[in-house]
């Protein structure tokens, strides 16, 4: 086995500081007047509700003030290492040309965290020991990227990085799938549920065995999964805004990140993997369920 990685350091590098970043999401990305946004806002110009001290003025309000998409939102640390690391501590009052080039790195940083997070996952799977050794290199050579400097950051090809990792992560989830089936003798009998891309917006699946399910790149978007079973499912780039997730149990899922559970709905009664937090706005009352 290749070696022993510090996974809480790791983790630690991936969740976002705000207090190290310089509001870089509430500057650098642009927002549109939606069910998400209270009003229109483009890249690279301060939120209105953006303070001084880089704190937002109505945070303990986002979600009441019409600004829901801000509860969701994450960087995978990001905002930390472009501000920190990328720039050494500068922030964009500073200097206008290091405010053009730092709100263009960002999204790109995010983007490879969010890879160097998918990778993580990867790496804390028994059932991916046969592909360690092509996880620990992936990773390696992403974190590299994200010490570029800003320059060379621009520069980077980061469609080329997703489509070089895509089997990777795909190995990834058929060797979770098949740990389930030599766990659950029921499973080793069943065909994987593959909704890789599809329309799943508002459908009913209270209660419905989804076990292993690939939901790879789905529209979730206020689907019914309350009471779920929803083990070892596949959650890359699925889309889960206001899907209902009272109940179920998300335990050893793969490539769900806190992005998409801040999106969702839940409550106390939702089992979830062990590297994610539940979200302080979900309900905390546990949903009984009905024989």
């Amino acid at each position: 086995m290749p070696e022993t990685r510090n996974n809480q350091m790791i983790r630690s590098m991936l969740r976002p500081e705000c207090e190290k970043c310089f509001g870089l999401c509430c500057v650098a990305l642009p927002f549109s007047n939606s069910a998400d946004f209270a009003f229109n806002k483009q890249a690279g110009v301060p939120c209105s509700n953006l303070q001084q001290d880089f704190r937002c003025r109505i945070h303990s309000g986002l979600k009441e003030k019409g600004f829901k998409g801000c509860t969701a939102f994450e960087c995978f640390g990001a905002g930390q290492k472009v501000s920190q690391i990328t720039f050494h501590g500068v922030d964009w009052h500073e200097d206008a040309e290091t405010a053009r080039n730092m709100f263009a790195v960002f999204p790109k940083m995010i983007m490879l965290h969010e890879l160097l997070w998918y990778l993580q996952m990867s790496m804390l799977r028994t059932a991916s020991k046969p592909i360690y050794n092509e996880i620990y290199q992936a990773f390696d050579e992403i974190e590299q990227l994200t010490q570029l400097s800003s320059d060379s950051m621009m520069n980077l090809d980061l469609q080329l990085q997703h489509a070089k990792l895509n089997d990777l992560f795909l190995r990834t989830s058929e060797l979770v799938w098949q740990e389930a089936q030599r766990q659950d003798m029921k499973l080793s009998r069943k065909k994987r549920k593959n909704y890789r891309s599809a329309d799943l917006m508002g459908k009913k699946m209270s209660g419905a065995d989804l076990v292993g399910a690939n939901f790879r790149g789905a529209y979730l978007i206020a689907a019914d999964l309350r009471n779920a079973d929803l083990r070892a499912a596949d959650f890359i780039g699925a889309d889960l805004r206001d899907a209902d997730l009272r109940g179920a149990d998300l335990t050893g899922s793969i490539f769900l990140t806190q992005a998409q559970l801040n999106a969702a709905k839940g409550d106390a009664a939702t089992k979830l993997p062990s590297e994610l937090d539940r979200p302080h706005h979900w309900q905390q009352k546990v949903i009984i369920k009905r024989g």
